[in-house]
């Protein structure tokens, strides 16, 4: 978390980069979500990074944004309507929420996972702020299968009913890992809810243009399934609920980074052409599917 590179050297990178687009969007007159934490989070080398990225800045810092507000609605409406006791977080970064979001309830238990060096220097930064939650840190490399099962047997123990969150986590994950997650998170029957990304194969060209692949070559994204939801359903995690980037963004009123001439275009585009662009990424709630015992 130290080295003064100013280019993504590994995925847990990604953590700095888009604590640094949570500061961004909270300096905003504007904000649709304000997280003071995220600037001393990010610190300067997450500034770098982000000033390095060139136009793969513009589209993240965008969705970055849209993606909070999604995430946090659907883990408050979890909470409220559903009766969840437990948020696992895994892969948790830089992420703030058990210290910004002012919805959630004392009694909520709050876990994160992720690598040693991410929960050392996250719990260093925030030694002296006070979550609204009960919040547990615990470092685990999350590949390793039989500590991460291990991890999730014992949280299910001591929950009652629990959301999992993997945001900005899946894409850097092979098929077969991604299939492995699910099916260890399907073992546990309390594990109720996940949240998780989706990406429309319509998406996959413009992750996959060489501009980004480039700036992405040391933490690439390598989940491209062929059908997304399919994928998961076929695992026993059924699609609750899916909320998708470029919908979300008009509800918020906030304008999509694109050129001038883009939103011309758009008035000469055929309306399920543009449906479908509007629905090429999101996030999704999963339900677990008791039935249906995965793979």
């Amino acid at each position: 978390m130290s080295s003064t590179d100013d280019t993504l050297q590994h995925v847990s990178d990604t953590a700095l980069w888009v604590a640094y687009y949570r500061a961004e969007e909270s300096d905003r007159p504007d904000a649709l979500f304000r997280d003071p934490y995220a600037k001393l989070l990010a610190g300067e080398r997450g500034r770098r990074i982000a000033g390095g990225m060139g136009p793969t800045s513009r589209y993240t810092r965008w969705t970055l944004a849209i993606r909070t507000v999604i995430i946090d609605r659907f883990i408050d409406a979890a909470i409220r309507d559903a009766g969840v006791d437990t948020v696992l977080n895994l892969g948790a970064g830089l992420d703030s929420r058990p210290y910004r979001m002012t919805t959630l309830p004392g009694s909520l238990r709050w876990i994160e996972v992720d690598h040693v060096q991410i929960i050392d220097h996250k719990a260093s930064l925030l030694a002296s702020e006070k979550p609204r939650c009960q919040l547990e840190r615990i470092s685990l490399d999350l590949a390793d299968r039989a500590a991460r099962r291990q991890l999730f047997a014992d949280i299910s123990r001591r929950a009652g009913k629990v959301l999992v969150l993997t945001e900005g986590v899946l894409p850097y994950l092979t098929p077969e890992a991604v299939s492995d997650l699910a099916a260890d998170l399907h073992a546990c029957p309390n594990f109720d809810f996940w949240i998780a990304e989706y990406f429309s194969p319509e998406s996959y060209r413009y992750i996959n243009h060489p501009h980004h692949r480039k700036k992405m070559r040391n933490a690439p994204f390598r989940f491209f399934p062929d059908d997304w939801f399919g994928f998961f359903q076929s695992r026993g995690w059924l699609p609750e609920e899916t909320r998708y980037i470029g919908e979300e963004t008009i509800k918020l009123g906030r304008k999509p980074p694109m050129p001038w001439y883009g939103f011309l275009f758009r008035l000469f585009v055929p309306r399920a052409q543009w449906q479908r662009f509007r629905r090429m990424t999101g996030y999704t709630l999963f339900v677990r599917n008791a039935g249906n015992p995965a793979n």
